[in-house]
């Protein structure tokens, strides 16, 4: 026949527990990557008021002062470093984390590359043998670096490998919520541990440590390229919070997680899911919109944060009652540190 065939994409229905895996996959990759530029950074750029690292910012970021307390009732904030890399009973740990990754990656297995499988593969694994030991005789620096490094090489692969379906949008949905999640955290924890005691909000202060923000966001080069923006904690709060251009901002990533659900209410049967979530993605985005950094810091910087971070698990929660309502399948945390 002197016709071409041509190859039409369809939409195959996708498992919920495969949805749920995919979501939990990306969440803790993109955590990982988070958690090792703000161990890396830290130890170089952030003090305390006495010039020592700011360990204990680290564990403020991720709302973990209580596990830290008890599994280290006598330790000193130097304990932080083991608590986030090798720590077995804290969840939110290297270890740990590399174990869900490698857990949810085995559910979802015949929905990835074999390239994605095999990097997850020896990732993990190498990982998983990391104990304190190794830890104390390697560079912390070096350590983080090559943890980072790994999981751009994942975000690569991912996105030159694998089937756009629904399987790629919980994916996305995923990698989107969770820098939501983490850029709100750092702006809210560093902004006010910088902010030193009796200056008003939005004063011009250390720039050194200021700077230190932007790294812990990967944000550096990107600021820096907004000549003659000045460092200042109102243009870094604005460029973390409102920029659309930075891949990491709070704005980009909503507007991100809306196009996903924009087009998983295209597949047959999930438009009525969708709408309400988008409803809900509508109004953070308007909030945001609606004020300038200097009108959010004014008018009470934690108290949005900690706003927005209750809108975005109660997303995550209504993503899962909408998609994955029955039993839950992926290795994932019970509560989202953000409900804490």
């Amino acid at each position: 026949m002197g016709h071409d065939i041509m190859m039409e994409l369809t939409h195959f229905p996708l498992l919920s527990r495969y949805a749920e895996c995919m979501m939990w996959l990306a969440r803790y990759m993109e955590r990982m990557e988070n958690l090792a530029r703000l161990l890396e950074v830290t130890e170089t750029f952030v003090r305390d008021a006495e010039g020592q690292t700011a360990w204990d910012s680290i564990v403020s970021i991720n709302s973990d002062e209580s596990l830290f307390s008890r599994l280290h009732p006598d330790a000193s904030s130097a304990d932080a470093v083991p608590f986030y890399l090798t720590e077995a009973e804290n969840p939110g740990s290297i270890r740990s984390m590399a174990h869900a990754i490698r857990e949810n990656a085995r559910a979802v297995r015949p929905l990835v590359s074999t390239e994605l499988w095999t990097h997850l593969n020896v990732f993990t694994r190498w990982l998983l043998e990391l104990d304190e030991t190794s830890v104390k005789t390697s560079s912390l620096s070096g350590l983080c670096g090559r943890i980072r490094q790994e999981c751009q090489t994942h975000y690569g692969i991912a996105e030159g490998t694998l089937y756009r379906d629904q399987a790629w949008l919980f994916y996305r949905l995923g990698k989107h919520l969770e820098r939501c999640d983490q850029i709100t955290r750092l702006v809210d924890i560093r902004y006010h541990m910088l902010l030193p005691q009796g200056e008003a909000p939005g004063s011009a202060i250390d720039i050194t440590q200021w700077t230190s923000v932007l790294r812990s966001a990967a944000a550096h080069h990107s600021f820096r390229r907004l000549r003659p923006v000045t460092v200042t904690p109102a243009n870094i709060v604005g460029f973390l919070l409102k920029n659309e251009g930075f891949p990491r901002s709070l704005s980009a990533n909503l507007r991100q997680i809306d196009d996903v659900l924009s087009l998983l209410a295209n597949h047959a049967g999930l438009y009525g899911l969708c709408a309400p979530l988008q409803e809900c993605l509508d109004e953070l985005r308007t909030t945001l919109s609606d004020q300038t950094a200097g009108d959010i810091i004014l008018r009470g910087l934690h108290d949005y944060m900690d706003w927005i971070q209750t809108r975005l698990a109660s997303t995550q929660n209504a993503i899962a009652d909408t998609f994955w309502p029955s039993i839950p399948t992926a290795i994932s945390q019970a509560t989202l540190q953000a409900q804490e």
